[in-house]
């Protein structure tokens, strides 16, 4: 199978051009068949699976969105989506909320992808960050205003911060990961759930520096100088596809997901999207710059898949019996 995939991470600024190619003629006055939302990471994966997806189905009415993954986690426990994307494993306290609202979902590992930390090209003083030194930079209350306050040999300018806002899963994996605290954050920097503000933030600017998905990092690369990182044993990682599947770009290497309501499953519209989703997203993941999920992973999920199906069509036959 051969998938021609679109660069989404660019659309992903664009919500009008996301509708129109999405949500097929007539969506405005009757419900979408499948709807989406969560996560900007996740966004480019599933849109292009989606279009490939509608592209032989075209009778089928499905929307997109990218609210970030917390956002979706909302909707999604709402009930208001069928799908939610996430650049996170779900949180303890988002299942007790789908779980008291008598929500079942099922957790699928899609794709692998490495945090990029960018600075402007024109920087021409700073190859590698350990840590530590992203800890001190990032934490809140920090008194790292220079890039000076970092290391004495550099400018004594200030340092233009940009990243994802508090409703995007990358802002709570690299919190987690660099500051020790999940959304423990600084507050002083340029906040954005578009990835593509952070891009031209940095960009624009030679003291600036910044954080997102690796994908994004990829797809701008000629606008943006990416930095390595040392986990704390004198080694400096640039993140890529073999340093993010073989788990040496530390910690700033993750999983991506979709959580799936298990009674949507029961809509033979749903299940066909998943199935043709796991089917098709290590190809897709390769195009749009994630890596891959291993074959067994993959495995497991169609098993789980599969076993999800059976439960949503039981109930979904016992409601119709009842």
């Amino acid at each position: 199978m051969s998938l021609q995939v679109r660069d989404y991470s660019r659309m992903a600024a664009q919500p009008s051009v996301v509708v129109l190619l999405l949500c097929v003629i007539g969506c405005n006055r009757r419900a979408a068949d499948i709807r989406i939302d969560g996560s900007s990471t996740v966004f480019p994966l599933t849109a292009a699976i989606t279009e490939e997806f509608y592209a032989r189905n075209p009778a089928i009415r499905m929307t997109v969105g990218f609210s970030g993954t917390g956002g979706g986690m909302t909707k999604f426990a709402r009930g208001e989506i069928d799908i939610c994307n996430a650049s996170r494993r779900i949180k303890p306290g988002e299942v007790e909320i789908l779980q008291a609202n008598g929500i079942e979902f099922l957790e699928l590992a899609v794709a692998f992808d490495g945090l990029a930390v960018i600075v402007n090209p024109r920087n021409d003083w700073c190859e590698c960050l350990t840590v530590r030194q992203l800890k001190e930079l990032w934490r809140p209350e920090s008194g790292v205003k220079r890039w000076s306050d970092l290391d004495s040999q550099w400018p004594e300018q200030e340092i233009i911060l940009y990243g994802p806002g508090p409703d995007s899963g990358t802002f709570d994996y690299f919190t987690e990961a660099i500051v020790g605290e999940a959304r423990a954050s600084r507050a002083d920097y340029s906040a954005s759930e578009d990835d593509n503000v952070i891009v031209t933030g940095v960009s624009e600017d030679q003291f600036a520096l910044g954080y997102f998905g690796y994908a994004y990092y990829e797809e701008n690369q000629h606008r943006l100088k990416l930095l390595s990182v040392d986990s704390g044993n004198g080694e400096c990682v640039f993140p890529s596809v073999e340093s993010v599947r073989n788990g040496t770009y530390q910690p700033l290497s993750r999983s991506l997901y979709i959580y799936v309501r298990t009674s949507a499953l029961a809509r033979p519209r749903v299940a066909e999207f998943v199935e043709f989703y796991l089917e098709t997203a290590a190809e897709v993941a390769r195009d749009v710059g994630y890596v891959p999920v291993s074959d067994e992973v993959q495995k497991r999920n169609l098993s789980d898949f599969q076993a999800a199906l059976k439960v949503s069509q039981a109930g979904n036959q016992t409601s119709a019996i009842q």
